[in-house]
C-alpha cells in the first residue's frame, strides 16, 4: 500500500487543496441573490424567478439542455444586471470571494467588455469596475483568512467586430491587473480566423491568448486557433481525443494534431460538467479527461460557468475523483499544470507552485498520511 494508491481525498481536502483555475467566465458565476438584488435596484423585470434558490436552479436546468447555442442563451440575463460600475466592481469582488472560500488561489476570470455598455459605461470603464472588484473581493478574502490572486482576460465575442478593438484594450491593461485575451462565443460559423488581426497584433505585443476551440467544433477549430491564430492555450480543446485512437487491445494512437498538442504541451482548459450539459461529452465516467491525464497531455481542470453548472472547482474534483478514483497527486498535477500554464510572469508561476501549490498538498498528504497511521495503531491495539 502506497500514499499514490490510497490517498484519495474526501470532500473536505478537497475544499481546502490549494487550486488554480484558468477558465470561469465572470458573467457565468453571479449568485443567484446578488442578480435578483441588481434586477430590483436597475428596474429588470425579466427574470424568470424571483427567489434565489428557485432562480438557481432555473439557470441550471435551462443550461443542461445538451445544446451550445441554448446554453448560451442563459447570459442574457446576468449580462443585463450587470451594466453599470457599482453592479460589475459588485459582481468581481463577490467572484474572488467565492473563489477563495473554495481553496482556488489563482484564477483567470475572463468577461466580454463590449457585453457591459447598454448603462453607458466605456470599455475602459468596465475594465477598471472589474479590476477594483477583484482587488477589493482579493482584500475580503485575506480578511476571512483567504489568499487568492485574480487576473482578468478580455474576452472579444467571434460573431462580432471587435476582437481588435479589445485585443489593443487588453494590451493596455496588462500591467494593470488584465492578464490576456480570449474569443468566446458559437464556434460553429464563427472560425478563429475571422480574428487574426487580434491575434497578429497581440502577437507583436508579446501578449498572451487563449481561444475557445473544440468544444461544440471539432478539430478544425483547434487546428485553426493553434496553426493559424497562435493560441497559448485552447479554451475547451476537449475534441482533440477525436484525433486519438484507442484499439481494441488498449493500445494508443495519436493523429498529428494531436501530437501536436501533446508535444508542444499546449494547455487544454478542460470544464467537465460544463462538456456534459453542452454535450462534448456523454458522462463523467467517459469524458476525455481521463484518457488525456493518463497520456500526459497538459491537461487543467475548470468550471466554466459556476452559475450555470451549479459547480465550483471542489466539485469538479470531488466528480473526477468518484470518476477516476484520483488522488491528492492527481490533483497536485493537475494544479501545477494550470499554474505552469498561467498568463503571470515565470517567477511568478514558480513561487506559486512552490510556495503555495506544493506545501498545500503537502500538508494534505501528511494529513492522510497520520490519519492512515492512527486507523493501523488502534486496529492493531484492537487486536491485541
Amino acid at each position: 500500500m502506497t500514499s499514490q494508491t490510497l490517498n484519495v481525498p474526501d470532500s473536505d481536502q478537497i475544499r481546502r487543496a490549494p487550486k488554480v483555475l484558468l477558465h470561469d467566465h465572470l458573467d457565468g458565476g453571479l449568485r443567484p441573490g446578488t442578480i435578483i438584488e441588481l434586477a430590483r435596484a436597475q428596474g429588470y423585470d425579466s427574470l424568470p424567478e424571483t427567489e434565489a434558490d428557485k432562480l438557481g436552479v432555473w439557470f441550471r436546468e435551462a443550461a443542461d439542455s445538451g445544446s451550445l447555442p441554448r446554453y448560451l442563451e442563459t447570459f442574457a440575463h446576468t449580462c443585463a444586471v450587470m451594466q453599470s460600475r457599482d453592479a460589475l466592481f459588485r459582481v468581481a469582488a463577490e467572484c474572488a470571494e467565492d473563489l477563495a472560500e473554495d481553496g482556488v488561489v489563482y484564477a483567470e476570470v475572463r468577461y466580454a467588455p463590449e457585453q457591459h455598455l447598454e448603462g453607458g459605461l466605456t470599455l475602459e470603464e468596465v475594465v477598471e469596475a472589474v479590476n477594483a472588484g477583484f482587488r477589493e473581493g482579493e482584500r475580503i478574502a485575506r480578511a476571512n483568512g483567504h489568499r487568492i490572486r485574480v487576473g482578468a482576460l478580455l474576452t472579444a465575442m467571434r460573431h462580432a467586430a471587435r476582437a481588435l478593438e479589445i485585443a489593443e484594450l487588453a494590451n493596455s491593461y496588462r500591467d494593470q491587473g488584465v492578464v490576456g485575451f480570449d474569443i468566446a462565443g458559437a464556434e460553429a460559423g464563427f472560425p478563429p480566423t475571422r480574428h487574426l488581426d487580434a491575434f497578429e497584433y497581440l502577437k507583436r505585443e508579446n501578449n498572451h491568448f487563449t481561444i475557445h476551440a473544440g468544444e461544440a467544433f471539432g478539430l478544425p477549430s483547434i487546428w485553426q486557433a493553434l496553426q493559424w491564430c497562435g493560441a497559448d492555450r485552447l479554451g475547451h480543446g476537449v475534441r482533440i481525443i477525436d484525433d486519438i485512437e484507442v484499439a481494441d487491445d488498449g493500445s494508443v494512437t495519436l493523429g498529428r494534431l494531436a501530437s501536436y498538442v501533446r508535444d508542444k504541451r499546449i494547455p487544454l482548459e478542460m470544464c467537465p460538467t460544463s462538456n456534459l450539459q453542452t454535450g462534448a461529452a456523454t458522462s463523467y465516467a467517459e469524458h476525455p479527461i481521463g484518457l488525456l491525464r493518463k497520456l500526459h497531455f497538459r491537461v487543467t481542470v475548470n468550471t466554466d460557468n459556476r452559475l450555470m453548472s451549479g459547480t465550483s472547482m471542489s466539485r469538479e474534483f470531488e466528480l473526477l475523483t468518484e470518476a477516476f478514483g484520483y488522488t491528492l497527486d492527481d490533483m497536485q498535477w493537475f494544479t501545477v499544470n494550470a499554474m505552469k500554464s498561467a498568463f503571470i510572469p515565470f517567477d511568478e508561476r514558480l513561487a506559486m507552485i512552490n510556495e503555495v501549490v506544493k506545501p498545500g498538498y503537502a500538508e494534505l498528504k501528511s494529513e492522510w498520511l497520520f490519519r492512515q497511521t492512527a486507523v493501523t495503531s488502534g486496529s492493531a491495539a484492537n487486536a491485541g
